[in-house]
């Protein structure tokens, strides 16, 4: 305890007074116990290490983040861009597909002006209607199958004509 008081062992010399910093740690000391002051300081540079590396950075950009704990961006054109990669169509199969699908439905929207119309596969053929690419099925009882594009379905009546049909909301 002596060495820590400013003092040296040697003929009791005093040494001149301690940095701030080592006048804290003085203090711990006479308060608790040199295991207690240990325990205290290796929880201190534990925290300090974790507060420097939880340093939050952009989601999009890498930079540092200040503000709001729960904040993510750095900026509003960081978060847009970021919104936008992640809702992009990742390949180009999906984008492919997703413009397919997208065309259908349009097909149909056009064809079927009442809600339910007869139309003849020639017709949707000729607007470049891919018969390949639907969302959905629906098995009636009787067995006939309903096939949607999103909510606007068809179902093949005869080998040349197709219902079109609305889905009703849900």
């Amino acid at each position: 305890m002596f060495l820590l008081t400013g003092y040296w062992p040697i003929n009791d010399t005093k040494v001149g007074d301690p940095e701030p910093q080592t006048r804290m740690l003085i203090d711990y000391f006479r308060l608790f116990s040199f295991v207690n002051v240990c325990k205290r300081i290796f929880l201190l540079l534990i925290w300090a290490e974790m507060a420097e590396n939880s340093q939050k950075t952009c989601l999009e950009c890498g930079t540092r983040i200040t503000g709001r704990v729960d904040k993510k961006f750095c900026s509003d054109q960081c978060r847009i861009a970021y919104n936008n990669k992640l809702n992009s169509d990742e390949t180009k199969y999906m984008r492919n597909v997703m413009n397919a699908l997208r065309k259908n439905r349009r097909i149909l929207i056009e064809l079927n002006t009442t809600g339910k119309t007869r139309v003849c596969r020639e017709r949707l053929a000729e607007r470049g209607f891919d018969f390949g690419f639907f969302t959905s099925t629906y098995t009636t009882k009787e067995g006939a199958v309903y096939k949607y594009c999103f909510e606007q379905g068809y179902l093949e009546v005869d080998r040349n004509f197709f219902l079109l049909v609305v889905k009703k909301e849900m």
